[in-house]
């Protein structure tokens, strides 16, 4: 997410990074199909369901991974979600959503809602993201919470970019702690997926600054070195103030997405998740 090395020729990064993108996709990681059976379903785009060998799942995982809504899942995203669903005996949906610059939001919000919909319709369903993806997530639930029906159970919000604006205050302060994002890139990657200036405060795009009564209860992780912990802070006190049932976990001197990363505090934060979801 946001490459810590300044973009100066937009126009040519923009060509390059759709370039790569035709190039890579989202796929499940060779090995994954020893433990666990895979079927690859068309949305308009592909979305992975794992069912866990000689498993029989009680309830449904839907997990939209990050990177700037503009990089494929990595391996570490993979090995996060198919670990919460183990944990929680859950079916993994795992989506492989089409990816800015070549796409937007507008592209990827309405099959997303559909398929939570009929997911919840099926069985219960928790819904994840780190990153952009917990931004997405939490898009995700305000559409469905709008528009009535089966809502998922819970939500796990990771270090969840939700706020495109770039107006939390303290966001250059905390950027010059974090060694992995660049505040001077995130307008960019910000447009791509909004696709125009003028959609960028919206709740599809930026669900931070949405309607946040009425959401499932909510577990959310961000480290203190982390640009978006300031956003994320204040998420957690508009969604309290809202009413909404949020529970705020501050990683002290912890990076962007501490829970997904193979350090010692993620096997805390997964213990923490799974408890939230029993």
């Amino acid at each position: 997410m946001f490459p810590t090395r300044e973009i100066t020729d937009l126009a040519k990064f923009r060509d390059a990074l759709r370039r790569r993108n035709l190039t890579r996709q989202t796929t499940p990681p060779r090995g994954l199909a020893r433990r666990w059976q895979i079927e690859r379903r068309d949305i308009g785009f592909p979305v992975y369901v794992l069912t866990r060998r000689g498993s029989k799942p009680s309830r449904t995982l839907l997990h939209l991974h990050g990177g700037s809504f503009a990089a494929p899942a990595f391996r570490t995203q993979w090995t996060y979600a198919t670990g919460l669903a183990r944990a929680i005996d859950a079916r993994l949906m795992f989506p492989a959503y089409p990816l800015a610059p070549e796409y937007t939001w507008r592209d990827s919000h309405e099959p997303l809602v559909k398929l939570a919909d009929e997911a919840a319709e099926e069985m219960p369903l928790v819904m994840s993201g780190e990153s952009a993806g917990g931004g997405l997530t939490l898009a995700i639930a305000e559409t469905l919470r709008d528009r009535g029906g089966p809502q998922p159970t819970h939500l796990v919000l990771i270090s969840p970019w939700a706020d495109l604006t770039k107006t939390a205050p303290g966001m250059a302060e905390y950027a010059a702690r974090d060694p992995w994002l660049s505040y001077e890139n995130h307008d960019y990657y910000a447009d791509f997926w909004a696709g125009s200036r003028a959609d960028i405060d919206r709740p599809e795009v930026s669900p931070a600054l949405g309607k946040l009564d009425g959401l499932p209860p909510a577990l959310m992780f961000c480290g203190t070195r982390d640009m978006l912990f300031p956003s994320c802070e204040q998420l957690a006190e508009r969604g309290r103030e809202s009413g909404w049932d949020v529970e705020f976990v501050v990683g002290e001197d912890l990076l962007h997405v501490y829970p997904i990363l193979p350090i010692p505090e993620a096997r805390e934060a997964l213990k923490r998740t799974v408890a939230f979801l029993a």
